[in-house]
C-alpha cells in the first residue's frame, strides 16, 4: 500500500485484481455436448455423439474442439429406479473414445478421452442376521477408476464423431442409463495444437 493508503503500485496497476492464468484460455464461449447410452444386459452398448457441426478439418480454416470437463451421471434406464434393484453385485463401465469400439478399452489407447466403473457388491443377509431376498446391504464405489474427467489445459478433438458406450460384467434386472455432459471450446487448428494432437490421439 502506498503512503497515500492506496494499493496502486508506481506502475498504475492494481495488485489487488487477481492474477488469470493465460495458459489453456478459451478461444470462444464455452458449451455443452450431451450424450446418453443405456446398457443392454451384459453387451456391450455404444452410441454416435455428433460433432459435425463443430469440428472441421481440410478446409482454408480447420477448427478443432477443445473438451474442459465432463460430467458423468448414472441413474437407472427408467430415472426413478435404483440401480442397485435386485442385483447381487455387478461391475458396470463407461467409456468415451474417438474411434469406433467394440469392448471396454484400456487407458492405453489413444482413442480413449475419458472412463469410468461402477462396482457393486449386495450381499443377501441383512444388517440384522435376517435373511434378506432383495440384496438389501452392500456397497457401489468407482474406486476401481477414477474416471479422469477434468483436463488441466484440455482435451484437444480433431474428429467429427465421439463413441459412448457402455457395458456390464452380468446382468441386471434393470438396465441402466449414462449420460455424459461435456464442457467444451472451438478453436482454430495451428501447427502447435496439430502437434499435440497428433501426440495425443488419434
Amino acid at each position: 500500500m502506498d503512503l497515500d493508503g492506496s494499493s496502486a503500485t508506481k506502475t498504475g496497476k492494481n495488485i489487488d485484481k487477481p492474477y488469470r492464468y493465460p495458459v489453456g484460455m478459451a478461444k470462444s464461449d464455452s458449451f455443452f455436448i450431451r450424450g446418453k447410452v443405456s446398457t443392454n444386459g451384459d453387451t456391450f452398448t455404444q452410441v454416435d455423439i455428433d460433432l459435425g457441426s463443430y469440428v472441421n478439418l481440410g478446409v482454408s480454416k480447420s477448427t478443432l474442439l477443445r473438451i474442459h470437463n465432463i460430467s458423468v451421471q448414472v441413474l437407472g434406464k427408467a430415472s426413478s429406479i435404483s440401480v442397485l434393484s435386485g442385483a447381487s453385485g455387478w461391475s458396470m463401465f463407461h467409456q468415451l473414445t474417438t474411434q469406433s469400439q467394440t469392448e471396454i478399452v484400456y487407458a492405453d489407447d489413444k482413442s480413449l478421452v475419458a472412463s469410468g466403473n461402477l462396482r457393486a457388491y449386495n450381499g443377501q443377509i441383512a444388517e440384522d442376521g435376517s435373511a434378506s431376498g432383495d440384496f438389501a446391504t452392500g456397497f457401489v464405489t468407482q474406486d476401481f477408476d477414477v474416471a479422469p474427467q477434468d483436463f488441466t489445459n484440455g482435451y484437444l478433438i480433431g474428429v467429427d464423431t465421439l463413441y459412448l458406450a457402455t457395458d456390464m460384467s452380468s446382468s441386471v434386472p434393470t438396465d441402466m442409463s449414462i449420460s455424459y455432459v461435456i464442457e467444451a471450446t472451438l478453436e482454430s487448428a495451428t501447427q502447435t495444437n496439430s502437434v499435440a494432437l497428433a501426440l495425443s490421439q488419434q
